[in-house]
């Protein structure tokens, strides 16, 4: 059995990886998650400057989920190097270095400032911020202005890259084809939903901003159809996330069509899930014959109708 996988000719060695943003710089876990096993570790987002995020409070659990409003808070480009990089690097698993940013040129500035750097297995380009040249409009709503990134983008890395898509618009294709058009080498989705909790008692949003970033076990049936979606319009490869709390959650991702998958919030609460995440995915695979990763989604039984 093989279920590394192959982007741009470079290899993950399984399928199961930590979501950004939920697993610090991976220290955090050093001493309560098995590191070492792990298919990638994608990295909280890295921008140029650093970030201190949004006030508090800035979390807030709810029925099904959690909400989150940090902001993209994060050490910055030249701590991250320094200070958080080096540690990454000696676990020997791919780190996938989530890149942020309020312009293009932010983004191009992480790239450029990381591609001399050893241990970067690649980047993940997440496209929920705001582009203030585009009235505030995020890189990831409108095909054109997504392409434009991307192509600002690819030419500065030899690295695989990925586009983070996020749920909330009303064509993920359309978004998905615009940026492997402009040459990302595979997608992830999803990022989190929009939501809102209020305190009855308070009359007042439970996170200071008001509408935050909604994820949790809720949103996989979001998650499974926009990689179900996308897989049917382009022909990079496609890792899966959103609401993952077990391996069946996994196995649903798999199927769809992702060639991996990513673990979230769910962390949180169970902080050696991604072992039994991969190890689920392993035993299914053994059960039912399956070989490599692509013998999943190729054993979907169903075509449009039951």
């Amino acid at each position: 059995m093989d279920l590394s996988v192959t982007i741009r000719g470079k290899t993950l060695p399984n399928p199961v990886g930590i979501a950004s943003g939920v697993f610090g710089y991976a220290k955090e876990f050093e001493l309560i998650t098995p590191l070492t096993i792990l298919g990638a570790i994608y990295t909280k987002a890295i921008t140029p400057k650093p970030k201190s995020g949004n006030p508090a409070p800035r979390l807030a659990e709810t029925r099904w989920g959690m909400l989150n409003s940090i902001g993209l808070a994060n050490v910055g480009l030249e701590a991250f190097k320094t200070q958080k990089l080096p540690f990454l690097k000696s676990l020997g698993v791919p780190i996938v270095v989530n890149v942020a940013g309020g312009v293009e040129e932010d983004y191009a500035q992480v790239i450029e400032g990381l591609e001399s750097e050893e241990g970067i297995w690649g980047y993940e380009i997440n496209v929920s911020c705001p582009n203030v040249k585009h009235g505030g409009q995020t890189f990831g709503a409108q095909p054109g202005v997504l392409n434009d990134l991307i192509r600002l983008l690819r030419p500065l890395s030899h690295r695989p890259m990925i586009v983070k898509l996020s749920p909330n618009t009303a064509d993920i294709a359309q978004l998905g084809v615009a940026a492997v058009e402009a040459g990302a080498d595979a997608l992830s989705a999803i990022n989190t939903l929009k939501g809102m909790v209020i305190d009855i008692h308070k009359k007042r949003p439970k996170v200071r901003r008001g509408v935050a970033g909604f994820s949790g076990p809720a949103i996989l049936p979001v998650g499974v159809a926009a990689v179900f979606t996308l897989a049917r319009a382009v022909s990079v490869p496609i890792i899966g996330l959103g609401g993952i709390s077990s391996w069946q959650d996994a196995v649903q991702y798999l199927l769809a069509g992702a060639s991996a998958i990513q673990i979230g919030s769910a962390l949180f609460r169970d902080s050696l899930l991604p072992q039994s995440v991969l190890v689920g995915i392993q035993e299914y695979a053994a059960q039912h014959g399956f070989n490599t990763v692509r013998d999943f989604a190729q054993a979907l039984c169903w075509e449009g109708g039951l």
